[in-house]
């Protein structure tokens, strides 16, 4: 078993009401025998995903939908991801709060409609806002609904049509008081941020996790000198975006820049940066719903031994506010389960040869 921060050998998790409420190494009775090339683990989490997005090449055009049919692909979506493995996701960006009404087994922490400038990246979903006194309120209205994050467009993007993730969309005073403001009504806040002064501004207003973190500009990548460090030392969770089906191509953009990208976020991981794993499934054809899994064998050649398990277990649970509830197998946590055949901190596919899958004790593929 491996309980979110360590592999801990044979045992058996008992689960009431939903819960863990034991783990132990005794006998058992009616226990349900996995068997010996078995590893239980906690179910995984995502950190960024986007439930209304279809994984199609134009998903913009693809939210040509009423909202019942889209809360009813979106439905479809947390299944798929519910079969893989993953037991909690955070959706950050969806249209109409329809996010938190997804009613699955699934854990969906909703950001709702990112908040964005005026024509920003994502502004097909509606969370425009043209003022301070308007993110203000779009934080208010994101409490009221029930969301649990607030998502900020903090730069650009590569799928709005006519935007770039080049430049900033927000100054810092703006970007801190939405950040205390979001604290204040008890959620937390992500920052969308590729360009340079983005992931600066990003770790100077407070935000808790930064998503994506390329330090993408027109020429390549830039780090501003002294940032990988001060990322580290801050202690801000980094949102990795990764997990894509095997042989996909990512966007030009993206592609281009993927080396060294990849060489910072390994320089911060390794160097004791909180790292979770995001995979943004639903942006393309390379990352439909429940591809999560396939991030491990990349997490594997940045960290070593179960620092990649955390990074998908325990570690996201922190990051987006669900420390001792979700990630871990410990009396008192939700009993969400991940029985995979073979052992994934050896071997990645692992993760990948699904035995049974358990949502609040219970199950939902065996």
């Amino acid at each position: 078993m491996f309980d979110g921060t360590a592999m801990r050998g044979a045992a058996t998790v008992v689960v009431r009401d939903g819960l863990v409420s034991d783990v132990t190494t005794d006998v058992v009775p009616d226990a349900i025998d996995l068997g010996d090339d078995v590893t239980l683990l906690p179910g995984l989490i995502d950190a960024h995903v986007h439930l209304a997005f279809d994984a199609v090449v134009d998903v913009v055009a693809g939210l040509d939908l009423d909202d019942e049919a889209l809360l009813a692909r979106m439905h479809g979506a947390a299944h798929q991801t519910l079969a893989a493995g993953v037991t909690t996701v955070r959706d950050l960006g969806d249209r109409s709060f329809l996010a938190t009404k997804v009613a699955t087994p699934l854990t969906v922490v909703a950001a709702g409609p990112p908040l964005t400038t005026v024509k920003g990246h994502c502004h097909f979903l509606g969370g425009e806002v043209a003022s301070v006194e308007d993110m203000l309120r779009a934080v208010a209205e994101r409490a009221e609904r029930g969301c649990r994050v607030v998502k900020v467009m903090v730069s650009g993007g590569n799928i709005t049509p006519g935007n770039t993730p080049f430049e900033s969309q927000f100054d810092a005073g703006q970007l801190t008081q939405v950040v205390d403001e979001a604290h204040r009504l008890g959620m937390t806040a992500a920052a969308h941020a590729h360009a340079p002064q983005s992931v600066v501004e990003a770790l100077d207003a407070g935000f808790d996790t930064i998503e994506h973190v390329t330090f993408m500009t027109a020429e390549g990548v830039e780090p501003p000198p002294g940032v990988l460090q001060r990322i580290v030392d801050s202690g801000v969770f980094v949102s990795l975006t990764l997990g894509a089906l095997p042989g996909g191509t990512p966007p030009p953009a993206i592609a281009a820049r993927l080396e060294a990208v990849t060489a910072n976020h390994t320089w911060m991981a390794q160097h004791g940066a909180r790292v979770v794993v995001g995979s943004d499934a639903g942006v393309g054809p390379v990352k439909p719903h429940g591809v999560t899994p396939h991030a491990l064998a990349v997490m594997s050649e940045v960290l070593s031994g179960v620092g990649p398990l955390r990074s998908m277990t325990s570690e996201a649970a922190a990051a987006l506010g669900l420390a001792g509830r979700k990630g871990e197998l410990t009396r008192g946590a939700d009993a969400d389960l991940l029985a995979v055949r073979g052992n994934p901190v050896v071997d990645a596919d692992a993760l990948l040869d699904v035995v049974g899958v358990w949502a609040k004790g219970e199950p939902v593929r065996r």
